[in-house]
C-alpha cells in the first residue's frame, strides 16, 4: 500500500540557508548606513532647506519632515529586502520540496537516523518496501531493528567509527534484516545537519543478487578449472600491442612450469620451449603473425619440452578479437595431446601394420557389404582372376558357384555365432568362370563407417593337387618297396618300427584330438586339445628329425662334399637377408663317406643355428686341407653369441658327438655379444681304414 508523504527531517538546503543570511547581514548594515547618512545630512543641510523654503515654526517642521523622509527611506529599502526574503524563501520552499521527491522517489532503500540515539528519522517508500514494515512502526524503531542480533558489537564499533570521522562519506558491505530474510547490501551514508542534532543519510542498495551471482561465477571458474584439469587444458590472452599475455594456472602446469604466486603478463614464447629448431622457427612465426595487425586464426601441433625436461605434444588454438573500447587481443587455448598423440600414432602404426599383413598374406581377403566388394587385396583379386581394384563392387554372386552360395550366404550371416571357424571347401567362381575350392573364415568388421563382413579365402587348389601327388608318389613308393624288399628288409623293419610305435602313434593322437577339437563347442576345452595337437607335433617333428639325422644325404653321393656344402648353403640362405662368405677349397683327397656325412650334417646344423639363434648379421664358412691326413671346416657369424659354459642345446651335443665318432675335434668359441665360431677338424678317413680311391663314387 502506498505510504503517505510526510516533511522531510530536514529544514532547508546548507546552500540556501547561507546565501540568505549573507543578504540579511548585507541588508542590516545597508540600512542602518542610510539612516545614518539620512541623519547627518539632515543635520547639516536641514534648517537651511527649510529657511529657503520659507516655512514657518522651522524646528517643528524640521523634525516633521526628517521623520517623514525617514520613514520613505526605510520603506524603500525594506520593501527591497522583504522581496528578497520573500524570494529566498520561495527558493528555499521549493528545493526542500525537490530534496523531498527525490528522497521519496529513490529507486534504492533510503532513511535518516539521529547519529546520537540511532533512531530512524525518515525513510522512503523503497526502504519501507525493502525492510517490509509500517512508515510509522517503522519511525518509532532504532538501527537496531534492521541489523542482526547476534551481530550487535560489530553495529556499536561501526557507528563509534563514525561519529570519529564525522563528516566522511562511509561506504560499508554488511547483512541486515529484511523482510524475506537476510539481505547483503551495499550502504552508502552521509552527514547531515538537522535542528535536533546531527544525522545520517543511509542509501542501501541491495548486492544479494550480485553476491549470489558472484558466487555462482566463482562456482563456474573453479569448476572450468577443474574441467581444464582433466582435459589439460588452459586458456592465455595476448596484447597484440604489447606481446605481453596473461595465463591461467593449468598452462604453467601443462607445460611443466610452477605456477607464479604473483601472477604477471609477459611473452608466450617464454613458456614455448621448441624440442628442435623447426619448431622453434615456427613458433617465432606464429607469435609474429599474432602481433601483427591481420585476423588471426590458428590451430597447430607443437612438440615441446616442458620445463620438467620431459617432451609433450601441445595444442594450441588461437584468434583476434576486439573488445569494446577498441583494444584488440588474441584469446586462445592450449591442451596437452601428447597421449592422444601417442595413441594416434600407434593407431596408425597397428593400421600400418595390419594393410601389410593383409597385402602379403597368401590368403584372399575380402570386405563386403551388402554382399558387394568393398576391399580385396592382391591375392584375393588374383585367386578370381581380376587385375588390381577390378574386382571392387563384384557382388557375391559372381565369386560363388550358384550350387554354394546360399551355404556361403548362411554362412556369412552367422558371424561369430558359428561353430566351425573355418568352413569346409566351397566352390568359388573365378572371373573367367572355371572354379575352384576355397575354405573360408568369416567374421563382422567396420569398414568406412559401415557395418561389413570380412571372408578369408583359402585356395584349396594346390593343396588337393599335392594331395594327389602324394598319393602317386605312395603308389611309387609302394611299387618300388615291394621290389627292393629283399635288400632293405632290416632297414625297413627298423624304420617301419619307429614310425609305427612313436610316430604312428603320435600322429593318431594328433588326429584325434584334432577331431575332439573340431567337435568340441567350449573354446576352452577345444583350446587344451589343440593345445594336445601342437604338443604331439613338435614331439613327433623331434623324432623326424632324430630319424632323419640316421640317414645319409642324398647330396653327397651326387655332389661331393665340396658341392653338396654350397648347395646346402645356398638353400639356406636363398630367403635370407643374412649375408653369406663362401671359402670352399677343394680338398686334396676325397674323405670317407662316415667322414663326408658327418661334415656335412655338423655344417648344416652350424648354418642353422647361425640362422635361427645368432641374429647375425654375416654368416662366413670355410673349408681346406690341413695336411695330407686331415682338413678343417670352419663356421662363424657376428651375432649375439652365448655362453659356451651354460646350458647346451641337443643340436651342440650331437655335432659334438658326430665329430668325435669319426675320429674328429669340434671347438665352438662363443661369448655373449661377440658372436659364435664352430671349428671342425676331421681326419680324410676314420682311423684303422685302409685308403682307397673313391672316384667311381
Amino acid at each position: 500500500m502506498p505510504h503517505p508523504v510526510a516533511a522531510p527531517a530536514f529544514s532547508s538546503a546548507p546552500v540556501s540557508r547561507l546565501r540568505l543570511a549573507e543578504r540579511l547581514q548585507q541588508g542590516l548594515w545597508t540600512l542602518t548606513g542610510l539612516y545614518l547618512l539620512v541623519g547627518v545630512i539632515w543635520l547639516l543641510l536641514g534648517n537651511r532647506l527649510l529657511h529657503l523654503a520659507g516655512a514657518p515654526m522651522p524646528g517643528r517642521w524640521s523634525d516633521a519632515s526628517f521623520l517623514l523622509v525617514s520613514s520613505v527611506v526605510i520603506h524603500l529599502v525594506l520593501r527591497r529586502f522583504v522581496a528578497l526574503i520573500v524570494e529566498e524563501h520561495a527558493q528555499l520552499a521549493q528545493s526542500e520540496a525537490v530534496l523531498q521527491a527525490k528522497f521519496l522517489a529513490l529507486p534504492s532503500a533510503a532513511l535518516i537516523y539521529d547519529l546520537a540515539t540511532l533512531r530512524i528519522l525518515d525513510a522512503n517508500p523503497a526502504a519501507l518496501e525493502f525492510f517490509g514494515w509500517e512508515r510509522d512502526a517503522f519511525l518509532q524503531q532504532t538501527l537496531q531493528a534492521i541489523w542482526p542480533s547476534a551481530d550487535g558489537a560489530r553495529l556499536e564499533e561501526i557507528i563509534t567509527q563514525i561519529r570519529a570521522k564525522g563528516a566522511d562519506t562511509c561506504t560499508r558491505h554488511e547483512d541486515l534484516l529484511t523482510r524475506s530474510g537476510l539481505r547483503h547490501v551495499e550502504i552508502r551514508s552521509n552527514q547531515l545537519h538537522l535542528v535536533s542534532g546531527p544525522a545520517r543519510l543511509v542509501v542501501i542498495v541491495d548486492r544479494s543478487e550480485e553476491r549470489q551471482a558472484q558466487h555462482l561465477r566463482d562456482e563456474a571458474l573453479q569448476r572450468l578449472e577443474e574441467a581444464q584439469g582433466i582435459a589439460r587444458l588452459g586458456s592465455w590472452q595476448l596484447d597484440r600491442a604489447t606481446g605481453l599475455g596473461r595465463y591461467s594456472p593449468a598452462v604453467y602446469r601443462l607445460l611443466g612450469r610452477s605456477v607464479p604466486v604473483h601472477r604477471r603478463e609477459h611473452r608466450l614464447e617464454e613458456l614455448l620451449t621448441a624440442s628442435d629448431t623447426a619448431t622453434q622457427t615456427r613458433i617465432e612465426r606464429i607469435i609474429e603473425d599474432m602481433c601483427t595487425g591481420g585476423e588471426v586464426q590458428i590451430d597447430v601441433l607443437l612438440p615441446l619440452t616442458g620445463g620438467d625436461s620431459q617432451p609433450r605434444t601441445v595444442h594450441l588454438r588461437a584468434e583476434s578479437v576486439t573488445s569494446q573500447n577498441g583494444a584488440r587481443h588474441i584469446h586462445g587455448t592450449l591442451q596437452d595431446v601428447s597421449e592422444r598423440e601417442q595413441s594416434r600414432r600407434l593407431l596408425r602404426e597397428r593400421e600400418e601394420q595390419f594393410r601389410e599383413l593383409v597385402r602379403v598374406l597368401p590368403d584372399g581377403v575380402l570386405i563386403l557389404a551388402d554382399e558387394h566388394v568393398m576391399y580385396a587385396n592382391a591375392a584375393g583379386s588374383v585367386q578370381f582372376g581380376f587385375q588390381g581394384e577390378t574386382i571392387l563392387g563384384e557382388p557375391l554372386q559372381t565369386l560363388v558357384s550358384e550350387s554354394d552360395l546360399p551355404v556361403v550366404r548362411e554362412y556369412l550371416r552367422a558371424g561369430s555365432d558359428r561353430n566351425e571357424p573355418v568352413s569346409s571347401a566351397r566352390a568359388m567362381r573365378r572371373r573367367d568362370g572355371s572354379a575352384f575350392y576355397a575354405g573360408l573364415s568369416a567374421g563382422d568388421i567396420r569398414y568406412g563407417g559401415r557395418s561389413c563382413k570380412l571372408l578369408v579365402v583359402r585356395d584349396l587348389s594346390e593343396p588337393e593337387r599335392m594331395r594327389d601327388a602324394l598319393a602317386e608318389s605312395n603308389a611309387e613308393l609302394q611299387a618300388m618297396a615291394k621290389r627292393l624288399f629283399s635288400l632293405q628288409e632290416d632297414e625297413r623293419r627298423a624304420i617301419s618300427r619307429d614310425l609305427h610305435d612313436d610316430i604312428g602313434q603320435a600322429i593318431t593322437a594328433m588326429k584325434l584330438s584334432a577331431h575332439a577339437a573340431l567337435d568340441e563347442p567350449d573354446p576352452d576345452a577345444r583350446r587344451d586339445d589343440l593345445l594336445e595337437v601342437v604338443s604331439l607335433a613338435d614331439s613327433t617333428v623331434t623324432k623326424l628329425r632324430n630319424l632323419s639325422m640316421l640317414l645319409r644325404p642324398p647330396q653327397l653321393d651326387a655332389l661331393g662334399l665340396e658341392a653338396a656344402l654350397r648347395w646346402q648353403a645356398a638353400m639356406l640362405f636363398r630367403a635370407s637377408p643374412v649375408r653369406l662368405e663362401l671359402d670352399i677349397q677343394a680338398l686334396d683327397v676325397r674323405p670317407g663317406n662316415e667322414i663326408e656325412q658327418a661334415c656335412f650334417r655338423i655344417a648344416q646344423e652350424s648354418l642353422t643355428n647361425a640362422l635361427r639363434h645368432a641374429c647375425a648379421g654375416e654368416v662366413r664358412m670355410s673349408l681346406h686341407s690341413i695336411d695330407s691326413e686331415s682338413f678343417r671346416l670352419q663356421v662363424s657369424d657376428d651375432g649375439d653369441g652365448f655362453e659356451p659354459e651354460g646350458p647346451r642345446g641337443l643340436g651342440l651335443i650331437v655335432m659334438r658327438e658326430r665329430a668325435q665318432t669319426v675320429g674328429g675335434a669340434l671347438a665352438i668359441e662363443s661369448a655373449p655379444g661377440a658372436g659364435t665360431r664352430v671349428t671342425l677338424r676331421l681326419p680324410y678317413h676314420p682311423v684303422g681304414e685302409s685308403v682307397h680311391d673313391d672316384g667311381g663314387r
